[in-house]
């Protein structure tokens, strides 16, 4: 029995049993028409009385919301069904869409900037997927269900989190509780079954005393293809599993020190290509050491080492209609990567609070790769070839200060050394061998005042952000420049973006508006089609990676109204628009307008609610144009609408048990950013991949402390 199969039969009966034990409130499904929210935390009602609309909070209090920041616990069910990835779970909150490539393994997309445009962290560490193809970005590798908090940052407003967050920075976090005085076990279950195949299964245990803690979590996922509006398959399967385990101690109150280790593996059926990902092993270290309250000026003390290490294999054969053994083809990509960060909190006096550091990360790329007959193993006993290297280092730091009661500065900055290495040894190939190193410099600052006794806040702040070309714009997929049969010499990206916005609460409503105006220098475009007369080269070449100049904006918005102790009305709306000012053309890859409307009910055991997503057409396309992680198709896209209903049920203080349906009326449509789809034998090809039709669900969720 392999750990896959160990693993959903472990946990699924522990699950069952613990359905029988007495008296965690329910809670309404929480939906993507909630609004930002990041304030003080909101006491829970009553176990049986009224509505627990419950939020993650951040931050010392003012009563304000948080600016430009969201945070939620990613446990929370939600709709579409409960998310089985990171792309998954990020489409949920307003201002993301996804690129879409099937079931699983979408590249996620902030206010219409994706791939290195937006950093995603796993525990405050960097992790980079292998596939020259994007089939394994970062989120790839997310199980929302093993995190505790997820934490969106909007725009470039911070430069405490590594470089190049010219979109913004995504944290999947996990909680380190405060020294328990007595010995204590904790564990959290849950279970989600659905339409299509869908199974998933996760368990979260921790063991702690007041010197140490273990903490074990392992998730199990699967689906079968999914079906459209239309009953038509879709090559969507997927599987996928992951275990960790936390070994922590704890001297004293104020000192920790942190042992980690995971791995996960699975597999994924693409309908945008012609390759399927049959391995997606990965491994991770990480060490971590926190030391608060060590004097008046120097409140903490934070490092964390690690390594992740990916090895990623795809091939045309195992997961599709066969395939005649002398077309068979497998690579097999890796990429290690280890980091670290140092960082000091210091309070020089009560009004200013300084956080500075250093981080860095060291990745290696390597590609091997096999066809014909041979190719199911033959792979496994060749030498990997190193194709690209890349370095960064960066000192940062960042201030918040208090000017009064009601007002105060947030400012950063920060500056990172990268260079990189083209290891690549085709022959004739210009930059074959080639070092390159770039200082780039990012910084924002940010005003903020609260108004009407901390109910509301209003913001105002600048960013700049210069990121490095990534693997994808310079090495992967072979790319050539606009001069060149290669792209590594591709210019670093210049960002400078304004954000402006005000939330507001009080007892009944909450409300937030940002709106941001972004101008981009050098904006590194991926032209797949190579269709500029400049380039002097024919359609059918690979892609063209060349830096234009762009701009963006647009808006998100969201209120949430109660409109009585047990009845809610959620709503948001985004929007995002972009120029390609060096073309005169749209920017490519925009998602198009999209508005939420949710309506909620709980009386305290039982809950129920509806979610209406609005999405418009989307006309505004430049064919074979956009970022690593896809292109423009030709035609425009229609708009569509999809409901979703919700219902949950307090079994007892410990379990709950949600269930819901998406697309209720077995709508047949695609999202603007899905990829286009491939031929595939035993599929029908479309232009863009359509999303899966009428899907039930249940999921049933145990905490036990």
């Amino acid at each position: 029995m392999d750990s896959r199969t160990f693993l959903s039969f472990a946990l699924t009966p522990v699950a069952c049993a613990v359905l029988a034990l007495p008296a965690v409130a329910a809670e309404p499904v929480q939906d993507a028409s909630a609004p930002v929210q990041v304030a003080q935390a909101t006491p829970a009602a009553p176990d049986g009385e009224g509505t627990d609309y419950r939020v993650v909070v951040t931050g010392a209090g003012t009563g304000a919301s948080k600016p430009l920041a969201i945070v939620t616990d990613p446990r929370k069910a939600r709709q579409p069904i409960p998310a089985q990835d990171g792309a998954d779970i990020l489409k949920t909150v307003p201002g993301f869409s996804v690129i879409r490539k099937g079931g699983t393994d979408g590249d996620p997309v902030l206010r219409g900037m994706a791939g290195s445009r937006l950093n995603v962290l796993l525990d405050g560490e960097h992790i980079l997927g292998g596939c020259g193809g994007r089939m394994d970005p970062p989120t790839a590798y997310v199980f929302p269900d093993s995190y505790d908090r997820l934490t969106v940052l909007k725009g470039p407003q911070t430069v405490l989190h590594g470089p190049g967050n010219s979109a913004g920075t995504v944290l999947f976090e996990r909680d380190r509780e405060a020294r328990p005085e007595q010995p204590g076990l904790k564990a959290n279950l849950s279970g989600t079954v659905g339409s299509f195949g869908r199974r998933d299964v996760m368990g979260d245990v921790n063991y702690a005393t007041p010197d140490l803690y273990v903490r074990g979590t392992g998730t199990h996922t699967r689906s079968d293809d999914y079906k459209d509006g239309s009953g038509n398959p879709v090559h969507s399967s997927y599987e996928r599993w992951s275990g960790r385990v936390a070994l922590g101690l704890t001297p004293d109150a104020n000192t920790l020190y942190e042992l980690t280790y995971g791995r996960s593996d699975g597999e994924a059926a693409y309908a945008d290509r012609m390759m399927d990902g049959t391995k997606f092993d990965r491994e991770n270290i990480g060490l971590r050491f926190e030391k608060r309250n060590i004097s008046p000026l120097v409140r903490k003390i934070e490092a964390n080492a690690y390594r992740n290490y990916v090895d990623h294999v795809m091939d045309n054969f195992s997961m599709r209609p066969a395939t005649p053994a002398a077309m068979r083809a497998v690579s097999n990509p890796d990429r290690e990567t280890i980091g670290g960060r140092v960082a000091v909190t210091l309070q020089p006096v009560d009004s200013t609070r300084v956080i500075t550091g250093v981080d860095m990360q060291e990745n290696q790329h390597t590609l091997r790769m096999s066809k014909g007959m041979l190719a199911g193993s033959a792979y496994e006993s060749m030498p990997r070839t190193e194709d690209g290297k890349f370095r960064q280092i960066g000192l940062f730091g960042e201030v918040h200060h208090n000017l009064d009661d009601k007002q105060r500065l947030i400012g950063g900055a920060r500056v990172d050394w990268w260079d990189a290495t083209d290891q690549r040894m085709t022959p004739g190939l210009a930059t074959r061998g080639l070092q390159r190193d770039d200082t780039l410099p990012s910084g924002f600052v940010r005003w903020e005042r609260d108004f009407d006794q901390s109910n509301g806040t209003v913001y105002a702040g600048l960013g700049h952000v210069q990121r490095f070309p990534d693997f994808w714009e310079t090495v992967g997929g072979n790319r050539q420049s606009e001069t060149s049969n290669s792209a590594f010499n591709t210019r670093p990206e210049k960002t400078t973006q304004l954000d402006v916005g005000v939330n507001w609460k009080n007892d009944r409503l909450s409300t937030s508006l940002s709106a941001f105006y972004n101008h981009i220098d050098d904006y590194i475009l991926i032209d797949a089609f190579n269709t500029s007369a400049r380039f002097g080269k024919p359609a059918g070449n690979p892609a063209v990676v060349r830096n234009i100049d762009a701009r963006s904006y647009g808006l998100e918005a969201a209120l949430s109204y109660a409109l009585t102790p047990q009845w809610k009305l959620d709503a948001s709306v985004a929007h995002v628009r972009g120029k390609n000012r060096t073309d005169g053309t749209p920017l490519a890859q925009m998602p198009p307008l999209e508005g939420k409307l949710g309506l909620n009910w709980s009386n305290g055991t039982w809950s129920a609610g509806a979610l209406w997503r609005l999405v418009a057409r989307q006309d505004r396309v430049d064919p074979g144009k956009g970022n690593i992680a896809g292109q423009d198709v030709a035609t425009a896209t229609p708009g569509f609408g999809t409901l979703s209903l919700n219902g949950s049920y307090k079994v007892n203080k410990r379990v709950r048990v949600i269930a819901g349906v998406d697309n209720v009326f077995d709508k047949t449509y695609a999202e603007h950013l899905s990829r286009s789809g491939s031929m595939i034998p035993g599929y029908i090809q479309t232009g863009r991949i359509n999303e899966p039709g009428r899907n039930f669900w249940l999921k049933t969720t145990v905490a036990l402390d």
